[in-house]
C-alpha cells in the first residue's frame, strides 16, 4: 500500500516526489531481460556472455588459504576502521615493486578502500562543493560524478573517441567549466574502452593539473593486467603525487571482485581528507580480508598468470571478430576489447537490418545470435566484448570462440 505523503519526501537527487515512477530501463536491465527471453524462446541453448565486467574464476587457493588463517585470529574479529599497518605496508611494497613509484609511506599515504567504487562515492564529499565540476571521460565509470552530483556539484563530460586514442581532450574544457573545475578522474587501462595511457600524456595531465589547481583522481583498477611490459602508474609520473591519488584494487588484478579491498595512495593530504569522510561512512573492511589482500599485492605473480590468459583469449578474439568483418585490435591492457558497433548487417537469406545505435546491435546480438555484449553510445556506437566469458579451460575456450565466430559467420555487417 501506498503512504502517499512518503511519496513527497524523496530528495531531489534520486527524482524527489516522481522518484520510483520514471519507466527508463538502465541498460544493463535490458541486457538481462534480453537474455532470459532469448533462453525462454531457445529452451536449453547457451548464451555465450562477452559482456561480463568481473573475472570469470575464484581467487587463488593460496588468497582463500590466507584468509582463512586471517580470519581465525580472534583479534582480526573487531571494527576495523582505517585498516591496520598489513596492508598499507603491502600496498606501499607493490607500488614500489610493480607499478614503480618508490617512497610510499605507508603510515600517511595508503588507506585501505572497500573497493575502488566505494571510494568513489566517498571522495566527492571530501573535494565537491554546490557549483563545483567534476571532469570525467565519456563512456566511462559513473560513480564519481553521480556522488558528485548528489552534493550539487556538475559533471563536464569528456569525450574518449578513436581518433583522440580514447584519451581525453584537455584543450576542449570551455574555459567557464575548467575556472569552476575541482576534479578530474581518469581510469587507464580504461572501461570500456580497453586503452592505456602513455607517461606523455600522464605528463600532461600533472602539468594541466597544477596550471588549473586541479585534483586529478587516477582509477587503476585493472592497471596491473597489462599483456606486455610493465604497469604504468598515473603516480610514477613526476610530480603526479604534488596533485593527485590513485585508486588500487584486488576485484580484477586478483579474481576478487566480491571481497571488495584495495587502497587509495598518493598525496598524503588527499589521503587523509578521504580517511576522515571515511571514517564517517564505515567502519573498514574486515581485517581477514584486508590481510588476504596484502598477501596478495606482495605476490604480483598471481596477476602475471591472470593477465598471461587475458592476453591468450584477447588474441583469439580479436581474430574471430576481425574475421566477422569488426575493426579489432588487441587492446594493451585490461579484459575489454571495444569494437566499433555496425551500422546495418545482411543476413544469409539476403535480409537487412538497420541499426540505429550500438544498443540495437546488442538487442540484436543477444535475441538472434545469443551472444551478450555491452553497448556503449556515448561517444560513437561500440560494442564492449569481455574476455571474461565463461569457460572451463583453454579446450574451452577456442569451442566458446569459434562457436562465436560459427554465430557471426551467416551476416554481412555494414560499418
Amino acid at each position: 500500500m501506498n503512504d502517499p505523503y512518503i511519496q513527497e519526501l524523496f530528495a531531489e537527487r534520486i527524482g524527489g516526489r516522481l522518484y520510483g515512477k520514471s519507466t527508463a530501463i538502465y541498460k544493463f536491465e535490458k541486457i538481462k531481460r534480453a537474455k532470459r527471453a532469448a533462453l525462454a524462446a531457445n529452451p536449453g541453448a547457451e548464451i555465450i556472455d562477452m559482456g561480463v565486467g568481473e573475472p570469470d574464476e575464484m581467487a587463488f587457493p593460496e588468497v582463500v588459504a590466507e584468509l582463512h588463517k586471517a580470519a581465525s585470529k580472534p583479534a582480526n574479529r573487531g571494527y576495523a576502521d582505517n585498516g591496520d599497518s598489513v596492508l598499507k605496508e603491502s600496498a606501499a611494497r607493490y607500488m614500489d615493486r610493480v607499478c614503480g613509484v618508490p617512497g610510499i609511506d605507508p603510515e600517511t599515504e595508503v588507506l585501505h578502500s572497500i573497493g575502488s567504487k566505494a571510494a568513489l562515492s566517498i571522495l566527492p564529499a571530501a573535494f565537491i562543493n554546490p557549483g563545483d565540476y567534476a571532469l570525467m571521460t565519456t563512456p566511462g565509470y559513473p560513480v564519481f560524478g553521480t556522488h558528485s552530483k548528489y552534493y550539487g556539484g556538475l559533471v563536464h563530460n569528456l569525450p574518449l573517441t578513436d581518433a583522440g586514442g580514447f584519451l581525453p581532450d584537455l584543450d576542449s574544457i570551455p574555459a567557464d567549466v575548467l575556472k569552476r573545475a575541482k576534479v578530474l578522474v581518469l581510469n587507464y587501462p580504461n572501461n570500456p574502452t580497453g586503452a592505456s595511457a602513455t607517461p606523455a600524456f600522464f605528463a600532461r595531465v600533472v602539468d594541466f593539473a597544477r596550471r588549473n589547481k586541479i585534483i586529478v583522481i587516477h582509477d587503476a583498477a585493472y592497471a596491473a593486467l597489462v599483456f606486455e611490459g610493465k604497469p604504468l602508474s598515473f603516480l610514477a609520473t613526476p610530480g603526479a603525487k604534488e596533485v593527485g591519488v590513485e585508486l588500487h584494487s584486488c576485484s580484477k588484478t586478483f579474481n576478487m571482485t566480491g571481497w571488495r579491498c584495495g587502497f587509495v595512495t598518493g598525496n598524503p593530504l588527499l589521503v587523509k581528507a578521504y580517511g576522515d569522510v571515511k571514517d564517517n561512512t564505515d567502519s573498514g573492511q574486515f581485517l581477514g580480508i584486508q590481510h588476504a589482500a596484502a598477501y596478495c599485492f606482495d605476490h604480483p605473480e598471481i596477476t602475471e598468470k591472470i593477465a598471461a590468459k587475458y592476453s591468450r583469449r584477447m588474441t583469439a578474439l580479436v581474430e574471430t571478430l576481425k574475421k566477422a568483418g569488426f575493426n579489432a585490435r588487441k587492446p594493451a591492457g585490461s579484459f575489454f576489447l571495444y569494437v566499433k558497433a555496425p551500422k546495418a548487417g545482411v543476413n544469409s537469406r539476403g535480409q537487412r537490418m538497420e541499426f540505429k545505435s550500438a544498443e540495437d546491435v546488442s538487442q540484436w546480438l543477444i535475441t538472434e545470435k545469443l551472444i551478450s555484449t555491452v553497448p556503449w553510445d556515448d561517444a560513437g556506437s561500440y560494442l564492449r566484448f569481455s574476455v571474461t566469458f565463461m569457460a572451463k579451460d583453454q579446450a574451452d575456450e577456442q569451442r566458446v570462440l569459434a562457436e562465436v565466430g560459427q554465430r557471426l559467420s551467416g551476416t554481412q555487417f555494414e560499418f
